[in-house]
């Protein structure tokens, strides 16, 4: 029989029928009109949109947990002239955005079209979920653009974070919410409170008025003896990335859209060169899911295949480093490369430097504590080699471009003194006032991760950073903190330096003296949020192969395409694209004009 159905397979395919009898044999498990891969702001964003305009959704997710990397983050969503700011009368037009994200976009690299697409359609996005759905927003006043002092460039008002929302409000699913990373949650031991971003820049910075803000927030959480007793140490009240994945999954539950958990794609089904289905693998069991009217890409980049790394990202690269979503491995990248499509910045990533906690699978966020005064950055030399309080993609695109130069900055090493110790935060170690280093599990204080010596020559052998550059170094910071100048690589004179400053430390926030044994030194390698590469697409989001054209019935956004914003030009640069075109790709399948 099997060899009998292979000779009329042959033959049919000879006589240009394979694609007949593929779709006379196919077998579909389940039928939908829009299957949407991954559970992130993009991918959420497009199932409400592709049900409004009329279409069956259905939502998969690989894991057990919904949210991805957006769950984890901290929830922002760049889009300038979006309706909270506008409420809020703000001084910004769609000009001085164009002017902005054309001043610090790598020349050559990003379509126009692709940027007046989303200069235009961001904000109707953000007006369509707010007027329809669960999803709102607030407006970060203060919040700066990254590069504040370029044309067009604001000192706040361009991004927005989630409203805080009761995670009781989603039920039993809560327990299906991928948590914060602990690097933009209150962490230690079992405890695990939240707070919004404003309220993480005092806590994370230690600014003057975090104790109260602290205290306020610990009794309320502390207090909460139902949920307790319900959910153990989670936080009743969910912010950042979870309030905004947890709005967007409630909408969906209003709207009665299917979403599988633990349902990996393992393949793009097409016809034609039409995708019409995927091939997935739910409870060990291969099926055949069929998209009448298209599938949405929307499940992350390739932070974990360490093969990927090493094909594309820029060195040192690995994946035990990367701070993203475990689960993150590329599967939607290779389905489509498979058809045939087209990638564009595979060397590109939402960079972050990262701490190495031992026993973590992942690295611990490092984008604020480099920022405070009282702290600097060297190499294995001693010397600095990058202004430390500037946006974290463009500190780790400095250290992959004067590492390539041979720099020995990758990793790099975070130097601070018993003050700095005693005062503010680092990584996961808390303050010496609330976690003392006797505190501190021993499997920390490794070279690897965490170092203490009594002087700066018994650190320097520790960590191994050669001694003579680090005592110059020490003696340079010293002065430019004494002066408020830093002559080498001008810490603190931008806007957006001074956002995780501390205003009560002169003449510059970000400066201050190291004086004070014992001395600390925590290593930051090169990590990432995300990879930022991906699939080209078009302004409907539409997958094009290398030849420039539509692979019909296939979508893509967030980190699965290629990156609107690869220099980062705000907080919530990720969201906000990936948002608008999961957005695009919804109106475009169905039609609508919403």
């Amino acid at each position: 029989f099997f060899q009998a159905e292979a000779g009329i397979r042959d033959a049919q395919e000879s006589r240009g029928l394979g694609d007949v009898y593929k779709r006379q044999i196919m077998k579909w498990d389940y039928e939908f009109d829009v299957v949407v891969v991954g559970s992130g702001n993009g991918a959420l964003t497009s199932a409400i949109c592709s049900h409004d305009g009329g279409a069956k959704t259905l939502v998969i997710e690989k894991s057990d947990q919904y949210g991805g990397t957006s769950a984890t983050s901290g929830g922002g969503v760049w889009i300038p002239n979006n309706r909270y700011a506008k409420a809020e009368k703000v001084d910004d037009s769609d000009q001085d955005a164009r002017d902005y994200i054309n001043s610090v976009s790598p020349e050559g690299k990003i379509k126009d079209e692709l940027v007046e697409t989303y200069i235009a359609e961001g904000p109707k996005m953000i007006d369509y979920l707010h007027e329809n759905s669960q999803v709102k927003y607030r407006n970060l006043a203060h919040y700066p653009d990254y590069f504040p002092d370029n044309p067009g460039g604001k000192a706040g008002n361009r991004s927005m974070e989630p409203e805080p929302i009761k995670g009781t409000e989603l039920g039993d699913d809560l327990g299906r919410l991928r948590g914060q990373h602990p690097q933009t949650a209150f962490t230690m031991g079992p405890i695990n409170m939240n707070f919004t971003q404003v309220e993480g820049q005092l806590l994370l910075g230690a600014l003057p008025g975090w104790k109260s803000q602290f205290a306020k927030l610990f009794t309320k959480y502390i207090l909460d003896i139902p949920m307790r007793f319900k959910w153990g140490w989670k936080d009743r009240r969910l912010t950042m990335g979870n309030a905004g994945i947890a709005r967007l999954i409630l909408s969906l539950k209003d709207r009665n859209v299917e979403m599988w958990t633990m349902t990996a794609m393992t393949d793009l089904i097409d016809q034609h060169g039409s995708v019409i289905g995927i091939k997935a693998l739910q409870d060990n069991i291969e099926i055949s899911i069929k998209a009448n009217k298209g599938v949405i890409l929307a499940a992350g980049g390739f932070e974990k295949d360490q093969s990927l790394r090493d094909q594309y990202l820029p060195k040192p690269s690995k994946a035990e480093w990367s701070a993203a979503n475990t689960f993150n491995t590329g599967d939607a990248l290779k389905a489509a490369l498979r058809l045939g499509a087209d990638t564009h910045q595979m060397d590109t990533g939402w960079w972050s430097t990262v701490m190495k906690v031992p026993g973590q699978d992942k690295g611990w966020l490092s984008m604020v504590d480099k920022s405070m005064p009282g702290n600097f950055t060297v190499n294995k030399k001693g010397e600095r080699f990058s202004n430390e309080s500037q946006n974290y993609v463009s500190f780790v695109n400095d250290m992959f471009d004067k590492y390539a130069e041979g720099n020995p900055c990758a990793p790099c090493y975070m130097v601070f003194d018993s003050t700095f110790r005693k005062n503010r935060p680092c990584g996961p170690l808390l303050q010496a006032s609330m976690q003392p280093d006797s505190a501190v599990p021993k499997e920390w204080w490794t070279p690897t991760f965490l170092s203490k010596g009594d002087t700066l020559e018994e650190l320097a052998e520790i960590a191994g950073i050669e001694i003579k550059g680090l005592l110059a170094t020490q003696a340079k910071v010293n002065e430019y903190a004494k002066s408020g100048k830093d002559l080498d690589l001008q810490r603190g004179d931008s806007v957006y330096d001074r956002y995780y400053g501390d205003p009560s430390v002169t003449p510059n926030p970000c400066l201050a003296p190291l004086e004070k044994g014992p001395f600390y030194c925590m290593v930051l390698y090169p990590g990432e949020m995300g990879t930022a590469g991906g699939l080209v697409i078009d302004t409907h989001a539409r997958v094009l192969n290398k030849e420039g054209e539509v692979i019909n019935g296939l979508y893509a956004c967030g980190n699965c395409s290629t990156a609107l914003l690869p220099t980062y030009p705000g907080p919530g640069s990720t969201l906000g694209p990936a948002m608008t075109f999961g957005y695009l790709a919804a109106k475009d399948i169905t039609g609508s004009n919403f």
